[in-house]
């Protein structure tokens, strides 16, 4: 039957090689050269993915010599046809309009027992081994994998959702050109939610809106640096940046207008927005912590979506990547003395997010 199956492979008749593999495996499924010939079916078809599945677990299950050394070649030419096919899609990749603008690639975290698929999929896909992709495959938060050209990282994400390894990626024009409002107070609730903000340009202004407009948002934290004087290690003064305190951000996104809200905590300004919630005792600007806790409350109670709030661990696998990008707006005000890659982080952090949801995601 293997030689039957043989030639008409060699014949390039598919359909007849299907039909005698069927009668095969009704016969005799567990027959190792049945085994070889779905491999050299599937190869033969260019389905390499699956070939290279078939012969690898062809090796591990088979005792018999020859079999072995066709599987062994069997793979051999499944690997190099792979190559191939995707050094000829890189190549296509970057040849398309835009390939060369900057982009970010992140991929979303796996649990369960869909991981070890996933992680299987990240080796294929980044050539990297099984351990490493299982390392750098998240369980808990969006990471960001890799930062290049946008024909490149495109590719890279096609091919990780294919194989089923959840990922995203977007260009820093894109981020660059998602509208971001900086929001300085909550003017109304009724009849419709009117936020006083700030556009790009510095001009202000104000937005009316429903709770229901308010299809995602997202919460991260970011450390606030000064400068303290502490001891090197010959015992001599010296001065340091250290984290001294953190400031919250919250970005409501508002996916059907296009753009995002953006509240700090440091910059929002209590004394003219509406008591949140409403006909609370203004708080004292002594304890506008006091304020911004019970207006984030109350903001759980109004937005359907639950908040998202895993931006830290972003953050930490973003520092040394982000350097490797153009420079871009933040839209994040902290009166810093140097620009700190944290507010870059939880910027495309957050832009991410929003083309994740978008009706039209990257």
């Amino acid at each position: 039957m293997y030689d039957l199956v043989s030639a008409a492979l060699g014949a390039q008749q598919l359909t007849q090689a299907a039909q005698l593999i069927k009668q095969w495996q009704q016969k005799t499924p567990q027959d190792p050269w049945l085994k070889l010939a779905i491999g050299q079916y599937w190869e033969a078809k260019e389905e390499f993915e699956k070939a290279q599945v078939t012969y690898t677990r062809l090796l591990q299950s088979t005792a018999n010599p020859k079999v072995m050394l066709n599987a062994r070649e069997g793979v051999r030419r499944v690997r190099d046809r792979l190559a191939q096919r995707r050094e000829h899609e890189l190549l296509a990749a970057k040849q398309q309009p835009g390939a060369t603008t900057a982009a970010v690639l992140a991929l979303e975290p796996v649990t369960g027992d869909r991981r070890e698929a996933a992680a299987q999929g990240l080796a294929r896909v980044m050539q990297i081994d099984a351990y490493t992709a299982r390392t750098r495959l998240p369980s808990k938060s969006w990471r960001l994998l890799r930062v290049g050209p946008a024909g490149e990282l495109q590719y890279f994400c096609e091919q990780l959702q294919a194989v089923g390894t959840p990922a995203r990626w977007a260009t820093t024009d894109q981020v660059k050109g998602l509208s971001t409002f900086r929001v300085q107070a909550i003017q109304a609730l009724e009849p419709q939610l009117t936020v006083v903000c700030q556009n790009q340009a510095g001009q202000q202004g104000t937005i009316q809106l429903a709770w229901d407009d308010i299809t995602q948002w997202v919460v991260g934290q970011l450390p606030i640096y000064e400068s303290v004087v502490d001891l090197d290690a010959r015992g001599k003064l010296k001065r340091k940046d250290a984290t001294q305190d953190f400031s919250e951000i919250i970005d409501w996104h508002l996916h059907q207008r296009g753009c995002v809200l953006r509240f700090c905590d440091r910059t929002y300004k209590y004394r003219d927005s509406v008591s949140l919630p409403p006909g609370a005792v203004p708080s004292s600007p002594l304890i506008a912590s006091a304020t911004w806790k019970a207006m984030r409350a109350y903001f759980e109670d109004c937005i359907a979506p639950a908040p998202i709030t895993d931006f830290n661990g972003f953050g930490e696998s973003a520092l040394e990547l982000i350097e490797l990008l153009p420079p871009f707006e933040t839209h994040i005000d902290l009166a810093r003395s140097l620009p700190s890659a944290w507010d870059v982080g939880f910027h495309l952090y957050s832009s991410l997010r929003f083309f994740a949801a978008a009706p039209n995601p990257t």
